[in-house]
């Protein structure tokens, strides 16, 4: 009989319930953050990692493409064993990872929710701004050919262009056509964001035969917070918080208060992370399903 393969931390593996490709990467980050695998240390074959934790090899390439997502691994392919990155610094998301600004934190959490087999994005948010941003990490490792969902579904939610909104908004010493002058700057950076978010995952059909479907809804009021829910497990959350600075509009400097979305501190929750990240997930997906099927209505993003 053949010696059974022993764990990456020495402990031999035993028969219990199939992990998920989630988990698997869960187990595998606490081992990094703890310094049992330390930076630079090559891992485990793929072989020994999928008997270790009794899944098949599909899942163990999603786990650490997650992790190569993070910057807690490199030279994550079907050859080679991943090794451990040596400068761990950089490794800023994930559980147990602290708060950080939308702009580092969401980019590589949606590239890790595009190691699944099928992706799901729902966002809630003002402009689409920081989620186009954030996608463009993922569409290049697709093209690297790091990446390949089989299919892609987001919804987005947006403010109605037919509403007044709360932010941005001008201060009241503004000129009387001020308000209408960044109502027309808002509503055309929604609509350019939302076309480039479209275009960009639309193209995955032609490019990489992957099955897209991206769709558009109107919310009748302008959101305090902004939400991004990925592949039914995660639920990113952040608070617009409203500063008073100036544009320029035309020939005239404008005074007006507004929440730029990208500097909002992002904060995460997940499933198997324990009850409150659980429920807080739940109850996120709960939230945006609600306002989806009652009082949004169709989008169409143009002026």
């Amino acid at each position: 009989m053949e010696p059974k393969h022993a764990s990456v931390n020495g402990r031999k593996s035993s028969q219990r319930p199939q992990k998920s490709h989630r988990q698997v990467a869960d187990e595998l980050r606490a081992r990094i953050r703890s310094g049992e695998l330390r930076p630079g240390q090559r891992m485990p074959t793929q072989a020994k990692l999928a008997d270790e934790f009794g899944v098949e090899r599909g899942a163990v390439r999603q786990a650490l493409r997650i992790l190569q997502s993070e910057h807690l691994l490199t030279n994550v392919s079907k050859g080679a064993p991943a090794t451990v990155a040596a400068d761990l610094s950089r490794a800023l998301t994930g559980p147990g990872a602290p708060p950080a600004s939308t702009m580092v934190a969401l980019a590589p959490r949606i590239a890790s929710a595009f190691a699944a087999p099928h992706v799901e994005i729902d966002a809630l948010c003002l402009t689409a701004v920081s989620l186009t941003l954030a996608i463009g990490e993922p569409l290049r490792q697709i093209h690297a050919g790091q990446l390949k969902p089989a299919k892609v579904d987001v919804r987005v939610l947006l403010p109605s262009r037919d509403i007044p909104l709360a932010f941005p908004t001008p201060v009241d010493d503004s000129p009387d056509d001020a308000d209408e002058e960044l109502r027309r700057r808002w509503l055309a950076q929604r609509n350019a964001q939302g076309q480039v978010l479209r275009h960009n995952l639309l193209a995955l059909r032609s490019t990489h035969g992957i099955d897209v479907r991206i769709t558009f809804r109107a919310l009748p009021f302008t959101p305090p917070v902004k939400l991004y829910l990925l592949n039914g497990a995660e639920a990113l959350f952040a608070y617009y918080t409203l500063s008073r600075r100036e544009v320029e509009i035309g020939q005239q400097h404008l005074e007006m208060y507004d929440a730029p979305g990208i500097q909002s501190t992002l904060f995460a929750f997940e499933q198997g992370a324990g009850m409150r990240d659980m429920t807080f997930v739940e109850q996120s997906y709960v939230w945006f399903n609600a306002l989806w099927e009652t009082i949004s209505s169709e989008l169409q993003l143009t002026s």
